[in-house]
């Protein structure tokens, strides 16, 4: 396994080149484009890692998937659907045409109109803090903080996802103050994780969201299961069905260059790679995980070996 990781590893570099860090949040675009680390972690906890594993770097919109988790756990499926679907839209996940002009709600939780919709059930009941808690358990990682740097940036450089807020207050899907569940929403996305800490999600996910060592139930199984199949369909914004036929792990991608993937019942995998291609996605992290899938016959479709 570490041999597979290190060959991966050595994989992803060559891509980087081809990548740039995220230039529309500034603190975002001051990161070496050159970090690049992946971490395995196994059904039996075995832990197996090459490169840059324990940087830490901001979630972005991988929070969505804990998010999502949160919000399901605590009001349920009907309340959390009742104003937003489960398909991808095929577009950007900042883009605001098709709630605009061809539906009155988001088409998923994963790109940022869905994510402020879920966002906005959460706000007037849930703080910060309850949702930093439920992260660090989910994610078992106690240090995991908001970087404020990255938060300040990003409120100053918002004006798209402000857009998206106040289109989706006008729809009657925000019902709770704009500013604060946009406030609460790049707070989330502010968190600060390393490669580990996905893996840990992952493994957490790929074991029906219980703890892999002690079984505790660290989330509700039915949240689990739904968050995973969007995942597979939605979480790499609109890259998603290519890389789903070509990887076909479950997987959420941030514009901070992580990607969090799953491996039913077998693994987790955390990825740090900043520099993204034209959708977003980590340009390294996803070959990286191409090669991870063939070699280790992880595509959740693949023959048997």
């Amino acid at each position: 396994m570490q041999k597979v990781l290190e060959e991966a590893l050595e994989i992803g570099k060559q891509y980087i080149e081809y990548g740039n860090c995220a230039s529309y949040i500034p603190e975002l675009a001051r990161v070496d484009k050159n970090n690049l680390g992946v971490c395995i972690i196994t059904k039996s906890v075995d832990r197996y890692t090459a490169g840059d594993t324990k940087k830490r770097f901001t979630i972005q919109s991988i929070s969505k998937v804990i998010s999502l988790a949160f919000a399901l756990e605590r009001l349920g499926h009907e309340k959390v659907f009742e104003k937003m679907s489960m398909e991808p839209s095929g577009d950007a996940f900042d883009s605001l045409l098709k709630l605009d002009m061809a539906s009155n709600k988001p088409f998923n939780p994963m790109i940022n109109a869905g994510a402020l919709a879920t966002i906005g059930y959460l706000v007037a009941d849930f703080t910060f803090e309850d949702m930093l808690e439920y992260a660090r358990r989910v994610c078992m990682d106690k240090n995991i903080v908001m970087d404020e740097t990255v938060y300040e940036s990003e409120m100053s450089h918002c004006a798209r996802n402000r857009a998206i807020a106040y289109l989706l207050q006008s729809k009657g899907i925000l019902e709770h103050d704009v500013e604060e569940t946009l406030k609460l929403y790049t707070k989330m996305c502010s968190l600060s994780v390393t490669a580990e800490s996905l893996a840990n999600l992952g493994l957490v996910l790929a074991s029906g969201g219980r703890h892999p060592e002690t079984g505790v139930r660290l989330m509700d199984a039915e949240a689990v299961r739904l968050v995973k199949s969007i995942m597979l369909t939605c979480g790499m914004y609109d890259g998603s069905g290519e890389f789903a036929v070509r990887v076909g792990i479950p997987s959420k991608s941030g514009v901070g260059g992580g990607i969090l993937a799953v491996v039913e019942k077998r693994m987790g995998i955390g990825i740090y790679g900043p520099a993204l291609d034209e959708k977003g996605n980590s340009i390294a992290g996803q070959k990286m995980l191409e090669y991870l899938s063939k070699t280790l016959n992880l595509h959740m479709f693949a023959s048997e070996l």
